[in-house]
C-alpha cells in the first residue's frame, strides 16, 4: 500500500499554478481597484461603476452574451445530435475542432475580407438582385463571426453528453409510445443537460468579455465588459476603473458558473415519460 502522506507532493505544482496564475492575478486586480489615477485609495471606482453608463454596459454586454449562447446551442445541439448518429462520427468531429487551433486574428481577418464590400458576402448579394450591403461594423456580423468561432466549444461537451445515453433508454421510451418530440423532451435532453451546461459555460462566459471581435468586426459600434477593460488600461491609462470592471466581471464568470454547474443527483437521469 503505498503512503499517503507523499500524496500532497504531487499536488505541490498545481498549488504553486493555481497560486501564481489565478489567486495572485486576481488579487493584484482587487488591489488596483481601490487606486485612482493619482495613486490614491478610494471607492471611487465602484461608485462609477454602479452609474447608468457602466449599467448599460454591463446589460449590452451580458444581452450580446446571451444571443451568441443561444445562436450557438441552436446550431450546435443538432449538429451534435447528428454526429452521434454519423457513421465516420469522430472524422466529423475532428474537422469541427480543427478550426479552433486557427489564431483568433486570423480568422476575424478572414470574414473581414468573406464581408467586405468586395467580398463573397457582396458579390453573393448582387446575384440575388439586393446589392451590395454594409455587412460589417454591425450587429449581424459580430454575432454571426462570435457564434462561428464559439460553435466547436459548444458541441463538443454536448456531444460527449449524447454520444453516453443508453439506446436502450430511447427504445424503452419509444416502446412505451411516446412520440420523437416526447422521447426528445423526457429522455434525451434531460440526460443530456451537464452538456449542455457546459457548453453554456463554455461559450457564455468568454463572450462577456470578448474585444477583439468588437474591434475588427463590429467596429467598436459593439462595446462589452472586454472592450470596456481594454479602452481603460491602454487608452485612458486608468487602471483603477479597468481593474474595478474586470473585478465585477470575475465576479459575474463565478456567478454563472455556479448556476450553470452540473449537478447529478443519482437517480434523478432517469427521465420519466408522461
Amino acid at each position: 500500500m503505498k503512503n499517503s502522506s507523499s500524496r500532497p507532493l504531487y499536488l505541490i505544482p498545481y498549488y504553486l499554478w493555481i497560486a501564481l496564475f489565478v489567486i495572485a492575478p486576481i488579487a493584484l486586480i482587487a488591489y488596483y481597484s481601490f487606486f485612482d489615477l493619482a495613486g490614491d485609495f478610494t471607492l471611487a471606482n465602484y461608485r462609477n461603476f454602479f452609474s447608468s453608463v457602466y449599467l448599460q454596459l454591463t446589460l449590452s454586454s451580458f444581452w450580446y452574451a446571451f444571443l451568441i449562447t443561444v445562436f450557438s446551442l441552436l446550431v450546435a445541439y443538432p449538429a451534435a445530435y447528428w454526429l452521434t448518429k454519423a457513421k465516420h462520427k469522430q472524422l466529423w468531429l475532428l474537422l469541427i475542432i480543427v478550426p479552433s487551433w486557427i489564431n483568433l486574428l486570423l480568422k476575424a481577418y478572414a470574414y473581414i475580407g468573406i464581408f467586405g464590400l468586395y467580398g463573397p458576402a457582396n458579390k453573393l448579394l448582387e446575384v440575388l438582385g439586393i446589392g451590395k450591403q454594409q455587412i460589417l461594423f454591425t450587429d449581424f456580423s459580430f454575432i454571426f463571426v462570435s457564434v462561428y468561432i464559439f460553435i466547436p466549444f459548444m458541441i463538443l461537451p454536448i456531444f460527449n453528453s449524447l454520444d453516453k445515453l443508453n439506446p436502450a433508454l430511447i427504445d424503452a421510451s419509444r416502446d412505451l409510445g411516446a412520440s420523437s418530440w416526447m422521447t426528445f423532451r423526457r429522455v434525451i435532453f434531460p440526460l443530456a443537460i451537464n452538456g449542455v451546461k457546459s457548453g453554456v459555460q463554455a461559450v457564455f462566459i468568454p463572450a462577456l468579455s470578448l474585444f477583439v471581435i468588437t474591434r475588427l468586426i463590429a467596429g467598436n459600434k459593439v462595446i462589452t465588459l472586454g472592450t470596456a477593460i481594454e479602452q481603460q488600461f491602454l487608452v485612458t491609462q486608468n487602471w483603477g476603473m479597468g481593474s474595478t470592471i474586470a473585478v465585477f466581471l470575475i465576479l459575474f464568470m463565478i456567478i454563472i458558473m455556479m448556476l450553470t454547474g452540473p449537478r447529478d443527483k443519482g437517480g434523478a437521469a432517469h427521465g420519466k415519460i408522461k
